[in-house]
């Protein structure tokens, strides 16, 4: 059974690193939350070290940038972890080909083609329709307030020519502020469904956290599991990646499941318990709100 905490304080002594969620946990999509804001700070001070653990499909510097708009200073964390660097290097390794139809917002997701420095002889990355692509690389929905399913007779075509789907963000879906917005995660679901192929590079799945601990490592942190608590709202995604990671985690009630949970300052014990129950996952610790 989790254990229902009021504040970060009450346990970070027991940890060296914390991995933290962005959305729902520090931010709306919209502002900071001064709460969660201090309390990060405040492990920093006293020595422990942070990385934002974020299935964005933005490169790291992209993601700081926005951090800055949101009300997120730089002293909050130590370092960044994006699903979307974690899917770069794969596809400008060719997880998917070197022609590939691109899924998203043109302008908000260029920088995910921009050149990765870090890789030797990097694939040559090209965007074309998707009658002459190898592959799909998918970092959101053309519109995210639409039904996942409009993307149904293009998905069938790619699979029937046996298409992979790069999903450069695992998230199902996120509140930007009061408004419910679908993900790529949705639609490499959706595919997967269909018969599809789809990679995935952010939570819960291996390559973000050792992309994670690669940064705690640049930090000249080489911290074990045991000293690593994960922390955020996406029970199917930062909880159950901090499962398969075998690392304690604090879940965020007050963020994508606050209806589910009944929690407005606390979650209800009650209805905690039974949404746990049914996503079959077991967080170390659940809060409200990070605080």
């Amino acid at each position: 059974m989790t254990r229902i905490i009021h504040s970060l304080a009450e346990i970070s002594d027991r940890y060296e690193a914390l991995f933290v969620d962005l959305w729902g946990c520090l931010h709306n999509g919209v502002t900071a939350f001064p709460d969660a804001v201090a309390a990060v700070r405040a492990f920093r001070e006293g020595g422990g070290r942070v990385v934002l653990v974020t299935n964005s499909p933005k490169p790291r510097a992209g993601v700081e940038a926005q951090l800055e708009q949101f009300g997120v200073p730089r002293d909050a964390y130590d370092a960044i972890a994006t699903s979307g660097d974690s899917a770069r290097a794969a596809m400008f390794r060719g997880a998917v080909g070197q022609k590939v139809w691109f899924m998203g917002d043109a302008e908000r997701d260029d920088g995910f083609f921009e050149p990765l420095e870090v890789l030797d002889d990097p694939l040559e990355i090209t965007r074309v329709p998707l009658k002459e692509a190898e592959g799909i690389v998918c970092c959101g929905p053309f519109d995210p307030f639409a039904d996942p399913d409009v993307n149904r007779p293009e998905f069938l075509y790619a699979k029937q020519k046996g298409l992979k789907l790069l999903c450069a963000n695992p998230d199902i879906v996120v509140d930007r502020g009061e408004r419910r917005e679908w993900c790529a995660g949705a639609l490499a679901r959706l595919y997967t469904e269909m018969g599809g192929e789809s990679l995935y590079f952010g939570k819960p799945h291996p390559p973000i956290y050792d992309l994670a601990r690669r940064r705690l490592v640049a930090l000249g942190k080489d911290i074990g599991n045991h000293a690593i608590l994960a922390i955020g709202d996406g029970i199917g995604t930062d909880i159950r990646g901090a499962m398969g990671e075998d690392i304690d985690s604090l879940f965020i009630a007050g963020g994508l499941a606050m209806r589910e949970t009944k929690t407005e300052h606390h979650p209800d014990a009650d209805a905690l318990e039974a949404y746990l129950a049914k996503e079959k996952a077991s967080p170390t610790y659940t809060i409200g709100r990070l605080r």
